[in-house]
């Protein structure tokens, strides 16, 4: 028997009622595609032996089926939302920071009509764009006192752009916003030093995700790298020895993901800054992640902030919108007035600029810390969340899926923040450790994955752990059915 010969053509599949009706609803083409994609598959699965003729006659009974979820794979987003059940709070696979209510409120309310994105409404006049946020970075990173700070917590003096000595940022402070913090640092490298040499300590050389390297991104400004130091240990005096005629920045890059520790040496800001300050160079610091959040109020120390840097004397800060920060994709330059004002004139910075869409959702991110309301911030939120909390959610979800098929542990665990931020602090959590008699961990996790909405989760030691503190409480409910429907056979 000639099995080809069984299969309809997609004409005689377009003339049955039921995909009839289909063409009426979503087009005669959308509709047609998803008959060839069946008919297609049918054929391959007959050449790979995976069909005989019983085999053949129930898939031909229910192809009219088939069209249909077809049409729906064709027609419906590839970009979906999902559960991250990692504990990974800022997990790059997983779009980073979720932002906030307010950022979607303030997104539909500007984008859906339009709006004054570089239109004075006082003159009547064109105006620019970045006055939606650069009025708010100049009151956060201006900030005289320690209110972004815990309280009872005294600061150090350190030495300011000015020379002097203090805590406070000057007021000249500026920022402007590029589409992610790879342009951030590109155009700051090319308006600062271009043709001309930028010291780098050889340590700080880092390669983050997607193969991205500093020294590529040196390359392309157009700005000559020259190293200093070795790979562990880099001190003032190689800078120093380094700084000829031709030296236009000083360059300091925080590693990101990676840490060295052991036989180590790394000048400090402030002898940088001091270096810099003698010689009349600036100073650029590429923070990455870039925190505007006191981090060790979530008991993660060492983790240098915006603030902290330009405290410090840092001429110029490039950080990401999208991690530490909480908000949208973007490339953040804050610091000095003049030197960020030669960016804003740079021809790059129209290639790299953002859009309305970041616009609104960075400055609603903004008036959350202006307005110190950090429970608004998904991310910070979930910093925020204490281990009890956890613990409290995950008994709950226990005694909701615990079954014949499902075993549950509450296991002690850590969470990460991820996206290349603090790469060796963690957060104490408990996670709910399950096996599933029937399935394997790996087996169970790809079930997870193909539900609606997908759920990501860890596989460690023959379990899948989940991790609440990164799935948003409202969520919870959902994730129990996910995970008994998963477990079930």
């Amino acid at each position: 028997m000639d099995l080809y010969r069984e299969l309809p053509s997609v004409d005689e599949l377009l003339r049955s009622a039921a995909i009839a009706e289909l063409v009426a609803q979503e087009g005669q083409a959308a509709v047609a595609d998803a008959c060839r994609a069946v008919l297609s598959r049918l054929r391959s699965e007959i050449s790979a032996g995976y069909l005989d003729s019983t085999k053949l006659t129930l898939a031909l009974s229910e192809i009219q089926a088939a069209v249909r979820l077809e049409l729906a794979r064709a027609l419906g987003y590839s970009l979906r939302r999902l559960i991250n059940a990692t504990g990974v709070i800022l997990h790059t696979n997983l779009g980073r920071a979720p932002i906030a209510q307010s950022a979607f409120e303030h997104i539909r309310e500007t984008a859906g009509t339009y709006s004054n994105l570089e239109f004075d409404l006082e003159s009547g006049e064109r105006g620019k764009r970045d006055v939606h946020v650069d009025r708010l970075f100049r009151k956060l990173l201006t900030e005289e006192s320690d209110e972004l700070r815990s309280a009872g917590q005294p600061r150090a003096a350190v030495p300011t752009r000015t020379g002097g000595r203090g805590e406070g940022v000057r007021g000249d402070t500026s920022t402007i916003v590029v589409n992610n913090n790879a342009a951030a640092v590109l155009l700051a490298l090319n308006t600062l030093a271009e043709g001309g040499e930028v010291i780098v300590s050889r340590g700080e050389l880092v390669e983050i995700g997607g193969s991205f390297r500093i020294p590529d991104v040196m390359s392309k400004s157009g700005a000559v790298l020259r190293e200093v130091g070795t790979t562990n240990r880099t001190r003032i005096s190689d800078y120093e020895k380094a700084i000829n005629d031709r030296t236009r920045l000083l360059l300091r890059v925080h590693r990101s993901n990676f840490e060295i520790t052991g036989f180590t040496e790394q000048p400090s800001v402030a002898e940088l800054v001091a270096l810099a300050q003698k010689l009349k160079l600036p100073v650029l610091e590429d923070l990455g992640s870039g925190a505007l959040f006191d981090l060790a109020q979530v008991g993660i120390q060492n983790e240098p902030g915006v603030l902290d840097s330009l405290r410090s004397g840092v001429d110029i800060v490039t950080y990401s919108g999208d991690k530490l920060l909480g908000g949208p994709q973007a490339g953040l330059i804050s610091g000095r007035e003049d030197l960020v004002k030669k960016m804003r004139s740079n021809s790059l910075f129209r290639a790299l600029r953002v859009d309305k869409l970041t616009y609104a959702a960075l400055e609603a991110t903004l008036l959350a810390y202006v307005k110190r309301d950090y429970n608004a911030v998904p991310t910070l939120r979930m910093m925020q969340t204490s281990k009890a909390e956890i613990i409290h959610r995950a008994e709950a979800l226990t005694r909701d899926i615990q079954s014949q098929k499902l075993r549950v542990e509450l296991l002690d665990s850590e969470s990460l923040l991820g996206g290349g931020s603090a790469p060796s602090s963690t957060l104490p959590t408990i996670v709910l450790a399950l096996t599933c008699y029937s399935l394997s961990a790996n087996e169970l996790a790809a079930r997870l994955r193909a539900s609606d909405p997908p759920v990501i989760a860890r596989v460690e030691e023959g379990k899948v752990l989940i991790d609440l503190r990164t799935v948003f409480p409202e969520q919870d409910k959902v994730l129990t059915q996910l995970l008994v429907n998963a477990a079930a056979v």
